[in-house]
């Protein structure tokens, strides 16, 4: 029976469980992802590479390193990841070094900008700023360097020549290979890996250079900017500011998304819990309904069986008792017809044999005291005894007799001779 309500509970269990499978199907929430092209560059990252490189050179090499994949953008839409060059300008205490994306011959489209302004005491400032067509105005992040990099020294010597990529469209160095731009998600969860968190990057709408655009504007790439113009950031955006702004909406969306999956999810485990609850308290019912049904069946069928036993086992003793008891009234009379005979018979002979010692106890006695004792004898004693009495006692008598006959006369006849 054990087995028959475990088994109850098993299906019981696989049933709701495929009930809040198909449930939770029914009910998943699917959160559309509008991924913008500014998910495809991570400026963090490329500030974390720039503090990283020996030069200029090498920071390009970096960028575009088919190993690294630091860049996912693929602005011309070839399927293919843009090659990003770097262009440097400088004028006085001031350093801007441009990236731009090669999308065709002779197009270019500016991407972000590294601007670089050095202090009085010789301290340097570095604020990476984001394309405004790209990641909306004013997108900026400022790296703060454990360590102070080893190049920037060299940005303000005299002998100094300002860096200017030689690579353009169908012309690359031998290390650059293409290939294809990944998922976005995917993207992010790998461009993690490739931030020195041991740097501080802090976001602001500050821009220190003011004068900065006026001085690459010489060398601006906006061949993306003039063929698409509604692509631009607010087009693609009405409704925020910059990429800032975007991730803060995005990142309100995914709190609000995730409490309210987990408020359907917690009502819909507190709706399984309850089904599980009910299917659990229905199958230990019916498991009880049926331990009882079938314990009352077997108590019924065992008191069957058992008064049926019984009042088989009491036939059989009262047959046995019948039985035993004509078999004692059998043996009762068979010992009272064998103890009767016996018993008179053992009176008889005790009567017997009393009475002749009586009789033979006076045998001098006259003829009138034997003629009343023979008939005595005869009528007390079986006709055998009378039979062996009379003639001893005829006998006897006769020779009485005789004796009186001869006293009268026989006799002395019979003694004369």
């Amino acid at each position: 029976m054990k087995i028959f309500r475990f088994a109850l509970i098993a299906i019981a269990m696989l049933t709701t469980s495929v009930g809040i499978a198909q449930n939770n199907r029914g009910n998943a929430t699917v959160v559309a992802q509008n991924y913008d092209i500014s998910d495809n560059l991570d400026l963090q990252a490329v500030a974390s590479i720039f503090g990283e490189s020996r030069d200029l050179e090498d920071f390009e090499r970096r960028i575009n390193d088919p190993s690294a994949q630091i860049s996912n953008l693929d602005l011309n839409n070839d399927n293919y990841v843009d090659y990003l060059r770097v262009v440097e300008v400088g004028e006085s205490d001031v350093r801007v070094i441009v990236i731009q994306a090669v999308l065709g011959q002779d197009q270019f489209q500016d991407v972000a900008t590294i601007e670089m302004e050095r202090q009085r005491n010789k301290t340097v400032h570095v604020q990476v700023v984001g394309n405004s067509y790209i990641y909306g105005p004013n997108y900026i992040y400022e790296p703060f360097y454990h360590t102070t990099p080893m190049f920037f020294d060299m940005f303000w010597l005299t002998t100094y020549r300002p860096y200017y990529s030689p690579w353009y469209w169908g012309y690359y160095p031998t290390y650059y290979s293409y290939w294809r731009p990944m998922p976005v998600f995917r993207y992010h969860s790998h461009i993690y890996s490739h931030i020195n968190h041991r740097n501080r990057y802090s976001y602001t709408d500050n821009r220190r250079l003011v004068r900065a655009d006026r001085m690459y504007s010489n060398v601006r790439g906006n061949s993306l900017e003039r063929q698409n113009p509604n692509r631009s950031f607010a087009s693609r955006n009405e409704n925020v500011s910059n990429r800032r702004a975007l991730e803060t909406t995005r990142d309100n969306s995914r709190s609000r998304n995730n409490i309210t999956e987990g408020n359907s999810r917690g009502v819909n485990r507190s709706e399984n819990v309850s089904r599980v609850q009910n299917a659990d308290s229905r199958t230990i019912s019916s498991g009880r309904a049926t331990t009882v049904n079938s314990g009352r069946q077997r108590v019924s069928s065992e008191e069957f069986s058992r008064n049926r036993s019984s009042n088989a086992t009491l036939r059989s003793d009262r047959a046995t008792i019948q039985n035993n008891n004509s078999r004692i009234r059998s043996g009762n009379s068979t010992i009272s017809r064998e103890a009767a005979p016996a018993s008179s018979r053992i009176e008889r002979s005790s009567r017997i044999s009393s009475q002749p010692n009586r009789s033979f106890s006076q045998p001098s006695s006259s003829s009138s005291s034997s003629r009343s004792s023979a008939p005595s004898m005869s009528r007390s004693s079986s006709p055998s005894m009378s039979r062996s009495s009379a003639p001893s006692m005829s006998r006897s008598s006769g020779t009485s007799g005789g004796s009186s006959r001869s006293s009268s006369g026989g006799g002395m006849t019979r003694g004369g001779r």
